[in-house]
């Protein structure tokens, strides 16, 4: 099957890109900033980008590939077999911490998620699914998610968000954190979707995000019983730049109705 071929190769590179991250540790980074100060990015993420569209254009030349620095392809459109790459989720932490980043890869199919990767460099830890197949980090089955209410979750999102900004109502936002039993904030989107695939957190938002931010998360959480949406409860534009929350079914609707009021 197509699928599993595409699977395997992906996993490959992606094995493959992270032990090229972890040789770059004892190395001096060229960094630079893209849209504001804080907003970084290293050779090592323009290295490992380029480094993917190369194995995927010797094998699958006919695919189409959107990555976070720019060197894929310009699309208006998802028709036919697309790949959602961010060759480092989480630039700061790598530069920082050496933790609490991620390789993130979505294959798409005329937008519908048809696998999903997302490698935790730091600890060997491979999150991958294939849709109608199940989700499995380093080959062992990731059970089905669990229902679970505010008050016994903990919520992942970052303190931007309950301070006064221009994206939200934060007023909407301190009471979720105030009554959810914890909150949390890693400063990668993929490891804390694939936190909520695995129960480490319960529910995750974001104000902005991109579709290479999302797009291996949330063939993964899906795959497992979860939701993804954006903050309206709307399908996610894999095209373009969208606001996020995954859950439980249970919870996900709990925080859109009782917090974000929106009447699903």
């Amino acid at each position: 099957m197509i699928w599993e071929e595409i699977d395997t190769h992906a996993k490959e590179w992606v094995k493959e890109a992270g032990d090229r991250i972890r040789l770059s540790f004892e190395k001096t980074l060229n960094i630079e900033s893209k849209s504001n100060a804080n907003d970084l990015v290293t050779n090592i993420d323009k290295e490992i980008e380029q480094f993917f569209i190369n194995k995927i254009r010797g094998v699958y030349p006919e695919h189409r590939i959107m990555g976070e620095e720019g060197f894929g392809d310009e699309l208006n459109s998802l028709e036919g077999i697309v790949w959602l790459i961010d060759p480092i989720d989480g630039t700061m932490n790598f530069i920082h911490q050496q933790r609490n980043f991620a390789i993130s890869i979505g294959v798409y199919e005329n937008g519908i998620g048809q696998i999903g990767l997302i490698y935790d460099v730091a600890h060997d830890e491979l999150y991958h699914a294939i849709r109608g197949k199940g989700a499995f980090i380093n080959g062992k089955p990731i059970p089905l998610l669990k229902e679970s209410t505010v008050k016994e979750s903990i919520i992942a999102l970052n303190a931007t968000w309950v301070m006064e900004n221009h994206r939200i109502d934060h007023h909407l936002l301190i009471p979720l954190v105030r009554d959810a039993r914890g909150s949390r904030s890693y400063g990668t989107a993929a490891l804390e979707m694939v936190y909520v695939a695995t129960g480490r957190v319960d529910a995750y938002l974001s104000m902005r995000l991109s579709p290479w931010d999302f797009g291996a998360g949330a063939v993964i959480v899906e795959e497992l019983g979860g939701v993804v949406t954006n903050l309206k409860g709307e399908k996610l534009n894999f095209l373009t730049q969208d606001s996020l929350l995954t859950a439980n079914p249970g919870l996900h609707q709990e925080v859109l109705k009782n917090y974000l009021k929106i009447d699903q």
